[in-house]
């Protein structure tokens, strides 16, 4: 009998332990877009927004505004990456361009992400693209170099005490995802 009720209580204890294991599994898998629309909501970790519109407003032309750009590669990606303006003086509700430069030094077709951010986490609420490279995944054939244009405005709203933002953008291969979302499609 004694041994019919720990043979209970033990399979009792692997059910529980199953589930919370289950129940973290589908935590953690859920956590990302949960941090995704946090972030999106309250502006926080310089996620910036998706792509805006130009509104032909007031210009502050009293103001400038240093923005500064860092280009980053995600390990064993075989591209050159790097933005041709290392820094630029604005006014904020301007429309501003700048480029960006991607050669592919490797033999074969690869396909990248670029992921931006921006620091102080406070200015990606003000800092608006209306055209970006981020927007979309890049293909380049092996060897192949592009010039890519961002266009973007500085919100005149910009908290007088942000002077300078810095705006880094970290390029990941995404060649098999690509590879394997087209194979799921057909």
């Amino acid at each position: 009998m004694k041994e019919q009720v720990k043979k209970d209580s033990n399979q009792q204890l692997v059910g529980k332990l199953l589930a919370i294991v289950a129940g973290m599994f589908f935590f953690a898998f859920a956590l990302i877009p949960l941090y995704d629309v946090f972030c999106d909501i309250t502006g926080i970790n310089g996620k910036t927004k998706g792509k805006a519109l130009y509104p032909a407003s007031r210009i502050d032309l009293k103001r400038e505004v240093t923005v500064e750009f860092l280009t980053n590669i995600n390990r064993g990606m075989p591209w050159e990456f790097k933005s041709m303006t290392t820094s630029i003086k604005v006014h904020p509700g301007e429309l501003n361009e700048v480029k960006f430069y991607a050669r592919n030094r490797s033999q074969k077709d690869i396909v990248g992400q670029s992921i931006p951010s921006v620091s102080p986490g406070e200015g990606a609420l003000y800092l608006n693209k209306t055209e970006c490279f981020c927007f979309d995944q890049q293909r380049l054939a092996a060897g192949e170099e592009i010039e890519m244009p961002m266009k973007f405005y500085i919100d005149p709203d910009l908290p007088e005490d942000i002077t300078i933002l810095t705006l880094s953008y970290q390029l990941f291969n995404v060649t098999e995802a690509v590879k394997a979302s087209v194979g799921e499609t057909r």
